[in-house]
């Protein structure tokens, strides 16, 4: 994951080009010190939830000889996203408002196979006793009018400092790589600079992510196939 706030410089930086001058001169003063250390926790979650999912990774491929995740992916949200987001709620910047009202800092985003990879990967990460879960929002069984489709969850996870323990709270996403080739496409279309996005273009993404649920659907009929006989797939059955 890249380190984008190593240092207080950098931060000062990035305060100075989003911030207006009297809440700059406050943040930059007395807050970017505060700043850096709580992007540090949230670093530190996003390292806690990617182990876990590793080690869930590798235990299905030791007991089943695959691995239900493809890849993972994470990032912090910067600054300017933060400072919007909090505007748009209503709430002033402040440390104390970015961990009491914002569950998106930190995000995850796991990408797997197939559908059911999804909830039973799902599954096992909730089942451990130190995950504790927030909201969850499954877009898979009730996609957005966009089309959209992921599971979301929000929890909260412990660090461990050197000398306290921190709750930390986590944005997941989890998805097949359907889903995930969907999203990625139907965001560089959707928010292009200086573009206007019509209704019929809205009305051929949400085509194409019924497409993309289709072939979910697909791909997992034959794996239930080749998992009921291996040896022979009956290819008439899907189509």
């Amino acid at each position: 994951m890249s380190q984008e706030f190593a240092n207080e410089r950098e931060l000062e930086k990035e305060f100075e080009q989003i911030f207006e001058s009297e809440e700059a001169h406050y943040l930059i003063a007395q807050r970017a010190h505060e700043y850096a250390k709580l992007m540090a926790y949230y670093r530190c979650a996003i390292m806690e939830v990617e182990t876990k999912f590793k080690v869930l990774n590798e235990e299905f491929s030791l007991r089943f000889d695959r691995n239900p995740i493809e890849n993972i992916k994470s990032r912090l949200k910067r600054p300017i996203s933060i400072r919007n987001k909090l505007k748009k709620y209503g709430y002033p910047l402040s440390m104390a408002n970015i961990e009491e009202h914002l569950h998106d800092v930190a995000g995850i985003r796991v990408i797997c196979s197939f559908p059911s990879d999804v909830y039973t990967i799902a599954e096992a990460f909730l089942n451990q006793d130190d995950v504790n879960l927030i909201r969850m929002k499954d877009y898979i069984k009730n996609p957005k009018p966009s089309g959209y489709r992921s599971l979301h969850l929000i929890i909260e996870i412990p660090i461990f400092l050197t000398k306290e323990k921190r709750m930390m709270k986590v944005e997941i996403q989890l998805r097949t790589i359907a889903m995930d080739c969907w999203a990625s496409l139907e965001h560089q279309i959707h928010y292009k600079k200086d573009f206007v996005f019509t209704d019929e273009m809205a009305e051929e993404l949400a085509h194409c992510a019924d497409i993309s649920a289709e072939l979910d659907e697909r791909m997992e009929a034959l794996r239930k196939i080749v998992r009921k006989n291996p040896d022979k797939v009956d290819i008439i059955n899907i189509i």
